[in-house]
């Protein structure tokens, strides 16, 4: 027999989907808690396992299997570091600012290598870290003269 709580409908617990909501509904919803488009693109490299190269997410496991979460995460990914590589400077400078600033995170450029999908071509790379570097140096430099 399934019980259920009346609490459990009001709010669903954070690991188990409320029933019913498809599994894209369930991953929208994980990252628009996310504010800045470049956490987004943190999070979703912090699935990937470095030992396996395979992305892993629990509830997306529970709902689709292994196989076919690796693959949506890979491509969600990939098309998110594409729309970071596609957003203007001030926008990337502005969204970088924001998730630093509310991280906490290292300002050096060279800790987020991680960030880059393996389906990214090498001038996709280039172009990311080449503009993170830029970012990173000119966040340095208004922080400096704010001081």
């Amino acid at each position: 027999m399934l019980r259920m709580e009346t609490s459990s409908l009001a709010e669903p617990k954070a690991k188990s989907p409320p029933f019913g909501m498809p599994r894209v509904e369930v991953w929208r919803k994980t990252l628009s808690q996310i504010p800045t488009v470049f956490g987004r693109l943190a999070y979703l490299a912090s699935l990937r396992d470095a030992a396996s190269g395979l992305y892993r997410h629990e509830v997306l496991n529970a709902l689709a299997g292994p196989e076919d979460s690796d693959r949506a995460l890979s491509r969600g990914h990939h098309r998110l570091f594409s729309e970071w590589l596609a957003h203007s400077m001030a926008e990337q400078r502005s969204d970088l600012d924001d998730y630093l600033r509310t991280a906490g995170a290292p300002r050096d450029f060279r800790q987020y290598h991680y960030l880059i999908p393996p389906a990214a071509r090498e001038v996709e790379r280039q172009l990311f870290l080449a503009d993170l570097e830029t970012l990173m140096e000119l966040l340095r430099v208004e922080s400096e003269g704010a001081s």
